[in-house]
């Protein structure tokens, strides 16, 4: 049914024409999935492992951030917390692309390494004798050099799926 207005469409026709084209077949009448779709292909299950890992990791820092803006003093909270919400962000990016089996985990994981890697190295510059230098001894060697050196072995391997 048209609307008295020659070329306008009455609400009910708008939603019937809305329908039709959200539930069309992409491609020659078959629907596609939406890994199909994407191109994806799915990944062995080492690079699972490695995509849990790293978005696991990505996921562990939310936390942290808040910690530290909580408890730094402001100048020394706002480095910190842009440091290590660049670090989760490049986890996360690296993480989810692998776990979706695609081959564009290579950027995020390079750049989640130099993160890392300055993170660990910064740390160890600047913490004070005592405590404070054996908690940025474990974190270096417990967390951000394993992971920085997984993310720098991701990102120079070949593409695999």
């Amino acid at each position: 049914m048209t609307s008295p207005m020659a070329g306008f469409t009455t609400p009910e026709e708008t939603r019937s024409m809305t329908l039709v084209a959200f539930n069309s077949p992409a491609n020659k009448g078959s629907y596609l999935s939406a890994r199909a779709a994407r191109g994806a292909v799915r990944c062995s299950a080492p690079r699972r492992w490695q995509g849990r890992i790293l978005t696991g990791a990505g996921l562990a820092l939310l936390p942290w951030l808040g910690y530290l803006a909580g408890t730094l003093p402001p100048a020394e909270a706002a480095a910190w917390v842009a440091l290590d919400a660049l670090e989760a962000t490049a986890l996360l990016a690296a993480g989810t692309r692998l776990l979706r089996g695609g081959h564009r985990h290579r950027a995020p994981a390079a750049a989640a390494a130099v993160l890392l890697l300055a993170d660990a190295c910064i740390d160890l510059a600047t913490a004070a004798p005592g405590p404070e230098l054996a908690t940025a001894i474990a974190m270096a060697v417990a967390a951000e050099l394993p992971l920085a050196a997984l993310c720098a072995w991701l990102a120079a391997g070949r593409a695999q799926g």
